[in-house]
């Protein structure tokens, strides 16, 4: 044969897209993996006509599960970016959008036995080293797909996947604060640098000249305005922890300003050259956490009243809002993140077999 099969399903997650197989599906060796990814993808290309990618790095994603070994796991997630433009297949940073796809694909495939009702699935995150628990529902013990939960940036609606996180603090750069500091200023800009879950650099739009309504369209028609958030972002890795950043996608940059259509804070994120549509999960958790934080630049722009408990901090973004659970304590001299969790779902778009050239992978 000239091409290769390889098992697959085709599903979105969140506001994302993107290849969910097996582990046990493709090559145990990193490179040629990668390799495999690649041409499934159909990258490098912009368009990534002669793959399944989507031509966006928003819906060129991979989710590659297998069954945990961990007592307190049910399955192990990988998530892999695979970028259009370039040959290159990068696990530096987690997907909370994808991750919701792992759970019905998890009970789909057998990994998770199915409950009548509902069925947690409790799910390791490789590339952070963090546990998400992910509540399908499943009446009759199959999978639903169908529901009255909406997303913003996904038409119609879909059966909700409520994500619940543990211990996200620091998952990436070791600490919630990674610098140690609330507010830093890198590269002649203020910065809040903040990990729960996801690494974030919170810049004010206002220090960019913006006014934060802008379109994402006209940021990245901005040249110079990318070229000075590019320079915070490239500083602040080593002081985050990440080291040289200037080949990762991490950490994601995040324009704030105040609300104005009802939510408590407005964002535009680049992830991080190109500007998101909308804002990324654990981007927005990050973000909504930074808004708690006393002094930091989120809050002197946000409007989030003061809660005993658990506060749902809304999150706008450029086609709608996100709402994010949060229970931080910031009474100590460390914020203590006790609770994070999101609303998300999911859709099984399609399963089969996405084959490869055998040159690039012959099977075996």
């Amino acid at each position: 044969m000239s091409q290769t099969p390889v098992p697959a399903d085709l599903m979105r997650g969140g506001t994302s897209k993107g290849l969910v197989l097996l582990r046990e599906s493709l090559p145990a060796e990193r490179t040629a993996r990668d390799a495999v990814l690649l041409a499934a993808m159909g990258s490098p290309d912009t368009r990534e006509i002669d793959g399944v990618g989507g031509a966006h790095p928003l819906t060129s994603k991979v989710a590659v599960v297998s069954a945990s070994a961990r007592d307190d796991a049910d399955v192990d997630y990988l998530f892999l970016q695979v970028w259009p433009d370039r040959p290159e297949v990068s696990d530096s940073q987690n997907c909370g959008n994808m991750l919701a796809a792992v759970g019905p694909f998890a009970i789909e495939h057998g990994l998770v036995e199915a409950l009548d009702g509902v069925t947690p699935v409790r799910i390791w995150m490789e590339n952070t080293d963090t546990l998400a628990t992910a509540y399908v529902q499943t009446p009759g013990r199959t999978v639903r797909y169908d529901g009255d939960a909406r997303i913003d940036g996904v038409p119609g609606s879909h059966a909700p996947i409520p994500l619940e996180f543990a211990d996200t603090a620091g998952s990436s750069c070791g600490a919630l604060l990674p610098t140690g500091n609330v507010v830093d200023v890198i590269a002649g800009l203020r910065a809040t640098c903040i990990d729960n879950g996801m690494p974030v650099v919170c810049l004010a739009a206002a220090d960019l000249g913006l006014t934060g309504s802008e379109t994402p369209a006209e940021i990245e028609a901005m040249p110079e305005v990318k070229a000075r958030i590019e320079a915070v972002r490239l500083a602040a890795g080593p002081l985050m922890n990440l080291g040289d950043v200037e080949s990762q996608t991490v950490p994601k940059m995040s324009l704030l300003s105040a609300p104005a259509d009802g939510g408590h804070v407005s964002t535009r994120t680049l992830i991080p050259h190109r500007v998101h549509e909308a804002i990324g999960v654990l981007g927005a958790v990050s973000v909504a956490t930074a808004c708690l934080l006393p002094g930091s630049v989120a809050a002197e722009v946000a409007e989030v009243p003061e809660a005993d408990g658990p506060l749902d901090v809304v999150v706008e973004h450029p086609t709608g809002f996100f709402t994010v659970t949060l229970d931080v304590d910031t009474s100590g001299p460390l914020p203590d993140v006790r609770r994070a969790a999101l609303l998300r779902t999911a859709r099984l778009l399609m399963r089969g077999e996405v084959l490869v050239p055998a040159s690039v992978w012959s099977g075996s």
